[in-house]
């Protein structure tokens, strides 16, 4: 970190910088995200700002813009401010951000920590309604960001993208625009086939999934009947977010089949984009659940990975970016470490070993691993394994997270 200076004078003439530059180009919305660029590489905060001396003079002097009541970051700091756009310092502890396009633009800087960025592009779409579309999203490339990294910020769907947080804290300065009202709501998208307005303010399909809930929660013996009921009045989208919440309730009920007869039938070839969307909020949902309950800084890299890359050559890459040496050997000795027994079997990430194949409880940790390494290497079959054991431990690892990394 370079040498720090007062942080309202650092920040306020960054501000300026950018308002002169912009002034001179007539406040040109296209020329908003180069311009915020330019200035953040040029007045890097990596180099200029003293993350705890910032704190400090936020906490003790009252002389500072006046505060937004978002929710984003945690916290979100504004440091500058004017009507055109202004400055934010977000902090981020845990996790990621969803995938999303933004309202405004502009540019940000990880100024520290590091993060996974993932770009995506959102192919075929079709508006079911204003608020809610169907098409095919489409991962297009992840790269690590480390401190001193800044990206331009594109209104609209020309940037869908994804932010995973390695570090805790990790640190990223914003120069934004208020809104950029053209680009149209601010989608968030749920792969692999749905976009969704987070802002679309339908109280009523809230407290309906909220009055679900406590029926779940008392153990409600109608509760089956009542979603099934809904689920053929409701249209499509509410019928989603209806299925959404109530998913994994219904499974434990043994009636999710009947349920998802009902909404297939009634929205016939719409509703094939809802199964494997459910599935990957799953699979997102639990893996980050996960990542939340490990502290060690190499597995919840290796869990982010895993989150959010797609391309087994690419996953292997960052690894190796990162760590150096054999990517393989090291993912291997990760996944010895966060194997799990539980009572109902052996966990390696979200694949579970299969029971079917009849191997002792004490035997399966090693069939895992070995499997995963001849999987991942193509090398060497185990001897101790029969092929069609590996063809059922392939299945296995092909409908879990671990699907990227599988060879063929």
């Amino acid at each position: 970190m370079g040498q720090s200076e007062d942080m309202d004078s650092y920040f306020s003439e960054l501000g300026s910088m950018v308002y002169d530059r912009w002034k001179k180009l007539d406040f040109s919305s296209e020329a908003f995200p180069e311009i915020a660029t330019a200035a953040l590489v040029e007045r890097a905060p990596a180099d200029n700002v003293n993350l705890p001396e910032l704190v400090r003079e936020f906490l003790l002097q009252d002389t500072q813009p006046v505060q937004s009541a978002s929710g984003f970051g945690q916290p979100e700091l504004i440091v500058y401010d004017t009507p055109r756009f202004y400055i934010q310092v977000l902090f981020w502890m845990e996790g990621t951000t969803d995938i999303h396009q933004h309202a405004f633009s502009g540019a940000f800087h990880v100024m520290e920590g590091s993060s996974l960025h993932s770009i995506f592009e959102f192919e075929d779409a079709n508006s079911i309604t204003s608020h809610f579309r169907i098409g095919n999203l489409k991962l297009k490339e992840s790269h690590l960001l480390e401190t001193g990294a800044t990206m331009p910020i594109v209104s609209g769907s020309g940037c869908i993208h994804s932010l995973f947080h390695l570090d805790s804290p990790s640190v990223s300065v914003v120069i934004r625009t208020h809104s950029d009202p053209s680009c149209g709501p601010q989608f968030t998208y749920l792969p692999p086939h749905l976009a969704v307005d987070p802002v679309q303010n339908d109280g009523l399909t809230l407290r309906r999934k909220q009055l679900l809930d406590l029926l779940e929660q008392t153990g409600d013996p109608e509760y089956a009947d009542l979603v099934i009921e809904m689920i053929r009045e409701l249209d499509f989208e509410r019928g989603f977010f209806i299925l959404q919440n109530g998913i994994g309730h219904l499974r434990n009920l043994g009636v999710w089949g009947e349920v998802w007869e009902v909404f297939a039938q009634k929205h016939g070839p719409l509703a094939e984009a809802v199964p494997p969307t459910l599935e990957e909020i799953i699979r997102r949902d639990g893996i980050a659940a996960m990542r939340g309950m490990i502290g060690d800084p190499d597995h919840r890299f290796f869990l982010a990975l895993m989150l959010n890359v797609e391309n087994g050559k690419s996953l292997l890459q960052m690894v190796s970016l990162r760590y150096g040496g054999a990517p393989v050997d090291m993912i291997l000795q990760w996944a010895e470490e966060l194997m799990q027994v539980t009572e109902s079997g052996i966990w390696m990430i979200d694949a579970e070993f299969p029971s079917e194949l009849g191997i002792e409880l004490d035997e399966q940790p090693e069939v895992f691993l070995e499997a995963l390494r001849y999987f991942l290497t193509s090398k060497n079959p185990p001897a101790n394994i029969s092929s069609g054991d590996l063809e059922v431990l392939r299945k296995t690892f092909e409908c879990s997270s671990w699907r990227a990394l599988i060879a063929p």
